[in-house]
């Protein structure tokens, strides 16, 4: 079976990065990567700078526009669908063209993943998602993780999800993402997974405990999916845990305790601030902002209807420390506020902000890779490239998976 990749909602790469890295032949054939209101679409330009464009089957480039407007069927066949999508509500309403017909969310991405696979029929797909996921929404616990098992289920696949701290598994980063691999029934992967039991998969056999090894598994839990999507959205409900199991329409969930390797400390990340960016450092007045954003807080307030409450809030580590992995790094990194990392210069001594070139060796990218001049001559703001790594993937976790999906496709016809 053939290597091959297609990529939506591409970021800056990481994806294509972390199987490239394995360089055992994956090809990445086509990609999607559009940030609607934006009128400089800086990560498309990002990853074409590096990896340059994708043609669609008529060879026509619509690799920079809206998903929900690119004609699936001209997007080149693939052995392996990835993406990180947004977390977004799942519900679906009927069409009111046909009864027959489903209607989620305008704007909600995960319709544009089914869609491609309808069209596509990829024998394997690899996903990634914030871990909240598996909990939203707070009136439907477990609902929108249920709608996309249920169009998984509907469309001929199986699944394994798992939440991963990048830092248990060498990472430099405690950041907790949710992966989903799922695959067709018909592939030689899942039918010699069928013949394993669900706490089998979860504990060993899985690619999912193959990538992120575990040493124990509590009891399961388990459920049937409906296969009707308005029922998932209706009433569906399910307390999932952070590993599992989806076959036939049947959920099996359990936490895990990881086996977990050593991760990579701030402090291996950090490099002397250069003259360019010197305004990084922290003055007088700044600082006394930030030390109140970081400190705790019990602020009184009154709700709308007049409710008095107190408002509280921990504090968070300042500076952050280089003992242990960077905190879960956001799309606002570099911003004033509580998430943004300061850090003591290693040179200086002095307070600063990260660097975006440490941004980017947080989330496991070569330093530098989001510094690019566009053909235009424009450099990407750094403002943005901030932004461009808080909306990124850990590449090496990739890179892990990677491996097992080599020794699966290997077995394919």
């Amino acid at each position: 079976m053939e290597k091959t990749i297609c990529e939506l909602f591409a970021g800056v790469g990481g994806f294509r990065l972390g199987f490239d890295a394995l360089a055992s032949g994956w090809n990445t054939v086509w990609f999607s990567q559009w940030e609607p209101g934006k009128k400089i679409q800086w990560a498309h330009d990002c990853y074409v700078s590096h990896f340059g464009d994708s043609p669609d089957t008529n060879g026509e480039y619509h690799t920079g526009e809206d998903i929900a407007e690119v004609n699936k069927t001209t997007i080149p066949d693939h052995t392996l669908l990835v993406g990180g999508f947004p977390c977004q509500d799942y519900s679906v309403a009927h069409s009111l063209s046909s009864s027959q017909g489903i209607e989620g969310r305008k704007g909600v991405l995960w319709w544009q993943i089914r869609d491609t696979i309808i069209a596509k029929h990829p024998p394997f797909c690899l996903f990634e998602n914030v871990d909240r996921l598996l909990k939203s929404p707070a009136k439907q616990r477990g609902r929108d993780f249920g709608m996309i098992l249920a169009c998984l289920a509907n469309l001929g696949y199986s699944a394994e999800w798992r939440v991963v701290n990048a830092a248990e598994y060498g990472g430099a980063q405690r950041r907790r993402r949710i992966f989903i691999f799922a695959y067709k029934d018909t592939t030689q992967y899942a039918q010699s997974i069928a013949e394993e039991t669900a706490g089998s998969v979860i504990l060993e056999k899985g690619l999912m405990p193959q990538a992120f090894p575990v040493s124990d598994i509590a009891s399961l839990t388990e459920a049937e999916l409906p296969e009707d999507l308005y029922t998932v959205s209706d009433t569906f409900s399910f307390p999932f845990k952070k590993a599992g199991y989806m076959t036939g329409g049947k959920i099996y969930t359990t936490e895990v305790t990881e086996k977990g390797e050593p991760p990579i400390v701030l402090g291996k990340i950090l490099e002397p601030c250069p003259e360019e960016n010197e305004d990084l450092y922290l003055d007088v007045e700044r600082l006394k902002k930030w030390t109140y954003l970081k400190g705790a807080k019990k602020i009184p307030r009154v709700a709308a209807n007049g409710h008095k409450y107190v408002f509280s809030e921990g504090p968070v580590a300042f500076p952050d420390t280089w003992d242990k992995p960077a905190r879960t790094m956001l799309t606002s990194e570099s911003t004033l506020n509580r998430s943004t990392h300061v850090v003591n210069d290693p040179h200086t001594g002095k307070l600063r902000l990260l660097l975006p070139e440490e941004a980017e060796k947080l989330q496991g990218f070569p330093s530098g890779w989001t510094g690019i001049t566009t053909a235009n001559g424009k450099e990407m703001p750094r403002r943005m490239r901030y932004f461009c790594m808080g909306n990124a993937l850990v590449v090496p976790m990739i890179t892990r998976m990677g491996r097992v999906l080599d020794t699966i496709i290997e077995k394919e016809p």
